[in-house]
């Protein structure tokens, strides 16, 4: 709302309210907050909060790439088995990396992701697709136990069988705990939703207080009882609005006549500390999605002492745990495809960020006399030495 619109609806002219002098903007208002719908989410979270997107790539990025380690029977499968083929290379134009990127960013914006298996039917499945959360909806029995999903999309909507007892649907549906539903996931995103809202309207203050620079916050008050004339409230009005609003008139002095007197009656940007309460929200927002605030250049967060800390917690406390997770229920849901046991685990060892935790477990291990080489070679995760 510019000085105009504020002027129009907030003071009027001494001939038709001749008791008012002045006009205030009002200081309490209640607060709102957007819809918190997957839509919504995206849009003003992921799409419009620089810190929300820079912590879900964070993630993303890292959990992508990631190597599994496939075994079956106990025994890791060779590159070129079907199972790796088709984690490999899911989809026509998709790596592996990329399916994984992009069920980790849905699953952080909306607690959920859904992967469907397209393929004949009792067959291996030939590709994995990720399905948009808003479009799906899980569908249960009179008991309340899952009976299936819906899956809408422009050309209607079409029905997704489920057999949770043999886990041989052709949807995973990889939901993150939700304490206050049984079948859909919570988003972090959910936790720091008025946070966000908060970040977002700091952004948008800012911006307007940029371009409209020179609006002051305040009233212009008529000293006495004298008021204004309808001419005089149309004169003030448009030479406030021509002088006095936008960028290009920030800082320029008001000069007031006529018994006129400016009043402060708001905090200024300054005041408010609007640069601090900015960087605890920032604060806040990484805290919900467990990225360290260091690794997205906030100030004044001296948590860990170098990046190197900063990314290996990173790694420790939220990646390698979603990580392990999404490998174990694709391996549940993949097994039974491919007729076999499956165990789909990461590969620990391709991932850099964690050599500093390597170093300190081989260096204990070392110096750990009363352990045989067997069993130091079993804690690093390696397999017994062979015969001779």
């Amino acid at each position: 709302m510019g000085i105009a619109d504020m002027l129009r609806a907030l003071w009027r002219p001494a001939g038709k309210q001749a008791d008012r002098s002045a006009f205030a903007l009002p200081l309490m208002v209640q607060a709102r907050f957007a819809p918190r719908n997957y839509e919504n989410f995206a849009r003003e979270g992921y799409a419009g909060n620089a810190i929300v997107f820079r912590c879900i790539n964070e993630i993303a990025v890292a959990a992508s790439s990631v190597h599994w380690n496939i075994a079956a029977d106990g025994r890791m499968l060779a590159e070129d088995h079907p199972l790796c083929r088709l984690l490999a290379r899911p989809a026509p134009g998709m790596s592996g990396a990329a399916l994984l990127e992009k069920i980790v960013t849905c699953r952080l914006i909306a607690g959920n992701a859904y992967v469907e298996a397209v393929g004949p039917a009792n067959a291996p499945p030939r590709e994995l697709h990720v399905l948009r959360p808003d479009r799906m909806r899980i569908l249960t029995d009179r008991q309340g136990r899952l009976a299936g999903y819906e899956h809408e999309t422009a050309a209607g909507k079409r029905r997704l069988p489920s057999d949770p007892v043999r886990g041989l649907g052709p949807v995973l549906h990889l939901a993150a705990f939700n304490p206050l539903d049984d079948h859909y996931g919570l988003s972090p995103m959910e936790a720091a939703a008025a946070v966000i809202d908060s970040h977002n309207a700091q952004t948008v203050w800012n911006k307007a207080l940029l371009d409209n620079a020179a609006r002051p916050s305040g009233a212009l008050v008529v000293q006495g009882n004298a008021g204004l004339g309808a001419e005089q409230f149309e004169r003030l009005k448009a030479e406030i609005e021509a002088r006095f609003s936008g960028a290009m008139a920030a800082g320029r002095p008001m000069l007031l006549e006529g018994g006129l007197q400016w009043q402060e009656m708001s905090f200024s940007p300054r005041d408010m500390d609007f640069r601090q309460a900015r960087e605890a929200h920032a604060r806040e927002i990484a805290l919900a999605f467990g990225v360290p605030p260091l690794l997205l250049g906030l100030p004044g967060d001296n948590t860990y002492a170098n990046y190197r800390e900063a990314r290996l917690a990173l790694w420790e406390q939220t990646v390698l745990p979603l990580v392990k997770d999404l490998a174990a229920r694709f391996g549940a849901w993949l097994g039974p495809r491919f007729g076999r046991d499956i165990v789909i685990s990461p590969d620990l060892d391709r991932i850099s960020a964690l050599a500093p935790r390597r170093e300190r477990l081989h260096a204990m291990l070392e110096g750990a006399s009363y352990m045989s080489e067997d069993e130091k070679r079993a804690a690093a995760g390696l397999p017994p030495r062979p015969p001779g």
